[in-house]
């Protein structure tokens, strides 16, 4: 009986040792979080998407052998489009052929890395591969590619190496949309994705560290792309990457393109804007001026977001030199105003065409590009202010009440760009919740109607031109040509200034009304409204005031349309 007692309790401590060794290989398992039994392949690490957000200004590059031509790249491409319609102006055999005439031979990955440095930028994003197919790197997966041009050489790998090198973080655009590729959503599509994963395989695993994948997928789903094995294969082999949300799954971060997002903080965002109007390079195409890079990154970084800064490089491999030139100018405006910029968080003053709000530990920013006279008036925080400065120069007068802070500075102590007040506070700033500016535009908030709004869509309807929001738009069908915007004041109001931002640039000719007895009367008009258009007139008292397109190139879409009495701004 003795040795039959001590039998069944050395099995039963038997079976307790496996049980518990079970269970602690589970909970290793567990706690590894691994890839193949989670969802952590679908966002990157807290720190690593902080490192990101700290950056703030970014270089993007659209280059390629269609810089020859001059045209768009990917969307200049002639030929089918499946998935997405229409077709370019350049015949799909001289398209597909330009690669054979491409040699860059001016190409200098260490003077680009250079120019970005110069600019302030800290990190850098290249197309490695667009619509239209061709791969800039050596990829095993196709013929058409930039090692079989005349240039030979891999620019990816160039590219990569000049940045490891500098210190600048990389990153690569690629475009799972592939017009070329004969598989590409027809019969054989698994193919293509074969052949997809197969080239981010090799971007993952052939040029070191790799910090950003940026996708374009043109609204394709994650089933279009099976992306979420290809995330668990991108974040195996580059665990640090970010990854925008262009292959159909949300990954860690928002990409509004040629806008400055919406004020957001509860998720990460990254404009993507042309130093130009087009993303490849184009002769004498136009370029942004200082004042609009500056504002364009300060407004951008107010909202919370980043600002991935295009340019395209000339056929022989040169970045053009007069944007070279301008993105050094933003660079020696940084080197003198970056703490403004560089590690702070949007806010808490919310962005608007009197400025932009930043802010770091016990420190806010306010950015002034437009003085409403001699002072500018902020809503009141619950904060203590224990000191100001002017980071641009001068002197301030900060005077903050329960109601509202005002500052004044001397004229001759604001910037054309930008004026950057600093006030020290007597607690951090980032527990001040996001306050919107009261907006002194008499058209703010009003009842407004439209002509036409595109797709009937209320994302884009007539009240998102009078929100004094530059990152929401009032936009028109494609193939508009004519349209109206008309605003009701509610009362007869009396005004002698309007401001007008367009997106797109596509206005040709317009009026700026009133009705009076039932007629409709012009008080301005012009050919163009560009980024910013101020109409300065008499004073006209009227309750309905009309912005009346009479001609655009396309359908026209208007970001802001203001109305102020006895101001400048």
């Amino acid at each position: 009986m003795l040795n039959q007692k001590w039998s069944i309790r050395s099995f039963g401590i038997y079976l307790g040792i496996v049980l518990c060794l079970l269970t602690a290989c589970s909970t290793n398992q567990a706690g590894a979080g691994s890839l193949e039994t989670s969802k952590d392949y679908l966002k990157a690490g807290e720190q690593d998407m902080q490192a990101w957000r700290e950056m703030k200004f970014g270089l993007f590059i659209h280059w390629g052998p269609v810089s020859l031509k001059g045209t768009e790249i990917g969307w200049s491409r002639g030929g089918e489009r499946r998935g997405q319609g229409g077709k370019g102006e350049i015949p799909v055999e001289e398209y597909d052929n330009l690669y054979k005439r491409f040699n860059p031979v001016k190409f200098n990955a260490d003077e680009w890395v250079q120019v970005a440095k110069d600019a302030g930028m800290k990190y850098l994003v290249f197309t490695s591969k667009h619509h239209d197919g061709f791969s800039m790197f050596d990829s095993k997966h196709t013929d058409y590619k930039i090692t079989n041009s005349p240039f030979k050489r891999d620019v990816v790998k160039e590219l990569a190496d000049a940045c490891h090198k500098a210190g600048l973080k990389l990153g690569y655009y690629y475009s799972p949309v592939d017009w070329y590729h004969p598989d590409y959503r027809t019969e054989n599509h698994s193919r293509y994705i074969e052949f997809l994963h197969g080239q981010i395989r090799e971007l993952c695993t052939n040029y070191g560290r790799l910090d950003i994948m940026w996708f374009d997928g043109l609204g394709g789903s994650a089933k279009d792309w099976d992306s979420e094995n290809m995330f668990k294969m991108i974040r195996k082999l580059q665990p640090h990457i970010i990854i925008n949300n262009r292959a159909g799954l949300a990954a860690d971060h928002d990409t509004p393109e040629q806008r400055i997002g919406k004020f957001q903080h509860d998720r990460a965002w990254e404009t993507c804007m042309t130093i130009c109007r087009q993303w490849a390079w184009k002769p004498d195409d136009q370029m942004k001026s200082l004042k609009q890079c500056i504002q364009t990154l300060v407004s951008t970084v107010g909202g919370d977001g980043n600002l991935l800064f295009n340019v395209g490089p000339m056929p022989d491999g040169r970045i053009e030199p007069r944007q070279v030139d301008r993105l050094r100018e933003m660079g020696v405006w940084l080197s003198k105003n970056g703490r403004s910029i560089y590690g702070t968080r949007g806010g808490p003053f919310k962005s608007g065409s009197w400025g932009a709000g930043t802010h770091k530990g016990k420190t806010i920013y306010i950015h002034v590009f437009n003085w409403d006279g001699d002072t500018i008036t902020l809503p009141p925080i619950p904060k203590k202010i224990i000191a100001n400065s002017v980071l641009t120069g001068g002197t301030t007068t900060v005077k903050q009440t329960e109601e509202a802070i005002e500052i004044s500075l001397p004229k001759a102590d604001r910037q054309e760009i930008d004026t950057i007040i600093e006030l020290q506070l007597d607690g951090p700033a980032g527990e001040i919740a996001p306050v919107s500016m009261l907006s002194s535009s008499l058209a703010y908030d009003k009842k407004a109607k439209a002509s036409n709004i595109f797709q009937n869509s209320a994302g884009y309807g007539p009240n998102k031109a009078i929100d004094d929001d530059q990152a929401t738009r009032w936009a028109t069908d494609t193939g508009t040509k004519q349209a109206w915007l008309e605003v009701d004041l509610g009362k007869s109001t009396t005004f002698n200034l309007a401001v007008i931002s367009e997106e797109f640039d596509r206005v040709q000719q317009f009026e700026l009304q009133y009705k009076e007895d039932g007629q409709w009367r012009t008080i301005s008009e012009g050919t163009k409204i560009g980024n910013k258009l101020k109409l300065e007139f008499s004073p006209v008292t009227a309750r309905h005031v009309r912005l009346n397109i009479l001609k655009a190139s396309d359908g026209p879409t208007i970001c802001e349309f203001q109305l102020f009495a006895n101001m400048s701004r």
